[in-house]
């Protein structure tokens, strides 16, 4: 891009103070080349968050936390943070209400009945202008709750002192029907490209992917499926318009004729920016919301399998133009082993590989790790999940697990209760070292902070610390402080009737920061001799 430089100083400056400029910084710090390291980090001025609607159920309930995070060197100026409802628009080929029952359309209308807070967070209404969950402090979470169906998408954005590190966590519970479960996920980050190895078009499931536009022009999304043979056949336009800050809700196997239980899908946005979350519903083992994987990769990471999972199916595609040959290594809590009869995993370019990995835990903690398995030619590039089930028969819940990258610095689980949080950590190669914080309940109490070292190779399962005399919902903190790399996933148990209903969301690094290079050279002032 070319583009006319006044001063380096501004350009850079003008980098530091919007979010998205974090992504530039992925990778630890002790891969960053010479630069890279010498470059000053500073917070983040302005981040914007974009969390899907809920649930269009009758028997749902729906509870919102958010939170930023006490930082070092952040200064205590003004900032706010809080979100507001978009507009919902049901596209064509979209069928909101089937996912769970067709108890109601997910028209956004419903009365005028925003999310309500229940004395803690602020209400709202559709097209109103009062925020939701207006944070007050950094170190303190807010939560609300919203116990009717038909509950909108909502669209924030934090700065100031709130913007580094800023999340929003949305748990709903759907006490009956197909979409039985709970179902979590973290509000995510506008983007123009996403990847989901792990959604069906098959009968036996109804997966809706939830595009969100936070800007004030409209944006256009491509959605393209690939299966085990390559890219699904459509069966109609893959092009979806989303008028400005709104969201567009689409069922996926709408969009082709073809059936198939294990597919990825890939939200590419043609002009502007969109955020963009799958709700999988399986018509017998409840849903989950199915985060996106990281970015391709030639090795990744899936964090946190938990114990007692009954089964585990894994979903990899490679969008490269060579094909994969993948080890395939679960990370336990003593040492890395090879799960028997699933040693290697070949994955043709274009196309979508999956594996029923059983019960691959064996009632240990694991993360799985994939890497590639040598041979001639470079490694190729992949994006992977893994899909999750607990409890046997009518009993059964599911969860999804995608690829996680690394935390750099630090992230953020915002919604943790008294019991049922489960933080798992892996150390995919050297050693690491991190600090887990509970931040103080939405209700009182003050932080308490604790250290563990991962060994490389294993993943380490714990209880997170609880706040001291806290009360409420609290946050998880996971900082990296020396060794390799850590990634991380939080599962959240509410069981309910003898069924093991759980939701798993991953810990990606918060981007809180971004690296700012130091000027060599002000360009700002033009020598006349």
């Amino acid at each position: 891009m070319n583009r006319t430089t006044l001063s380096l100083i501004g350009a850079v400056t003008a980098l530091a103070a919007v979010t998205g400029v974090a992504a530039l910084t992925g990778g630890s710090s002790e891969d960053a080349d010479p630069a890279a390291r010498a470059a000053t980090r500073l917070p983040v001025q302005r981040s914007t968050l974009l969390c899907p609607a809920p649930s269009s159920s009758d028997v749902s309930s729906t509870t919102y936390t958010a939170y930023t995070p006490e930082r070092d060197g952040v200064e205590a100026k003004d900032g706010t943070a809080g979100l507001l409802p978009a507009e919902s628009h049901s596209d064509d080929v979209s069928d909101p209400g089937a996912g769970d029952g067709g108890s109601k359309d997910d028209s956004g209308d419903n009365g005028g009945k925003g999310a309500k807070d229940g004395g803690k967070g602020g209400r709202t209404s559709q097209g109103g202008d009062k925020p939701v969950l207006p944070l007050k402090e950094p170190g303190k979470p807010v939560t609300t709750d919203e116990d009717s169906s038909g509950a909108p998408a909502l669209i924030g954005t934090a700065d100031g002192r709130f913007a580094p590190g800023w999340t929003v966590q949305q748990t709903t519970t759907i006490d009956a029907g197909s979409g039985r479960g709970v179902l979590g996920t973290a509000c995510t980050a506008p983007d123009t490209d996403f990847w989901f190895p792990g959604v069906s078009t098959d009968r036996d499931r109804q997966d809706f992917v939830h595009l969100t536009n936070p800007d004030d022009v409209a944006a256009e999304a491509d959605l393209k499926i690939y299966g085990p043979s390559g890219r699904l056949n459509a069966s109609t336009d893959e092009s979806i318009t989303i008028p400005p800050r709104s969201t567009v809700p689409v069922l996926l196997s709408t969009l082709t004729d073809q059936r198939s239980a294990g597919v990825t899908l890939r939200v590419t946005a043609r002009t502007g920016r969109v955020g963009a979350a799958v709700q999988a519903v399986d018509q017998k083992a409840g849903g989950d919301w199915l985060p996106a994987s990281a970015a391709p990769s030639t090795s990744v990471v899936i964090p946190g399998v938990p114990k007692d999972a009954t089964s585990a199916r894994l979903v990899v595609f490679a969008p490269g133009s060579d094909d994969a040959d993948l080890k395939v290594r679960l990370a336990g809590p003593n040492n890395s082993i090879t799960p028997a009869g699933h040693e290697s995993l070949h994955v043709k370019s274009g196309m979508t590989a999956a594996i029923d990995l059983g019960d691959v835990t064996k009632g240990e903690p694991g993360s799985l790790l994939l890497t590639p398995e040598g041979g001639e030619g470079p490694a190729a590039p992949v994006v992977a999940a893994l899909q999750v089930t607990r409890g046997k028969g009518g009993d059964q819940e599911t969860a999804f697990i995608p690829a996680t990258g690394a935390i750099e610095r630090s992230a953020t689980a915002a919604d943790n209760r008294s019991k049922g949080s489960t933080l798992s950590l892996v150390a995919p190669g050297a050693t690491a070292k991190v600090r887990v914080t509970a931040s103080a309940g939405a209700d009182g109490g003050s932080p308490v902070s604790k250290t563990y070292e991962v060994k490389g190779g294993t993943t380490q399962a714990l209880e997170p610390p609880h706040p001291s005399s806290g009360k409420g919902p609290y946050a998880v903190t996971v900082e990296r402080l020396s060794g390799g790399p850590v990634h991380a996933s939080r599962m959240l148990e509410l069981p309910q009737g003898g069924v093991p209903m759980f939701t798993i969301q991953p810990l990606p690094d918060d981007r809180g920061t971004v690296a700012v290079p130091e000027a060599g050279q002000d360009l700002s002032v033009l020598n006349d001799d």
